[in-house]
């Protein structure tokens, strides 16, 4: 039987990124980590620096013919991310 202040672990665990406010860092961490199974793993292994920075996803890839076509498919990418996150993580795409 639950008491009425009893939690599931799930609900302590977001409860406490909110207080501590990370949940953000937490999002964009989990982002930056599955990045190759959002952009397939030819792309990420061309991928030299990716961090996000006030919701700018900033990118330096090698290969400048991969970098143009992230280029056109900019939009594409930021909904993916987003939608992964199930948050507005991303507003715009930087290449450096």
């Amino acid at each position: 039987m639950r008491k009425t202040n009893d939690k599931s672990l799930k609900e302590a665990i977001e409860q406490m990124m909110q207080v501590y406010k990370i949940k953000r860092k937490f999002d964009e961490t989990g982002i930056v980590a599955t990045w190759p199974a959002l952009v397939g793993k030819s792309v990420a292994n061309r991928t030299k620096e990716l961090f996000i920075h006030d919701k700018k996803l900033f990118l330096r890839i090698e290969s400048s013919v991969i970098k143009n076509e992230l280029m056109l498919m900019r939009t594409q990418i930021i909904e993916k991310i987003n939608n992964e996150a199930k948050s507005v993580l991303i507003d715009e795409i930087v290449f450096l």
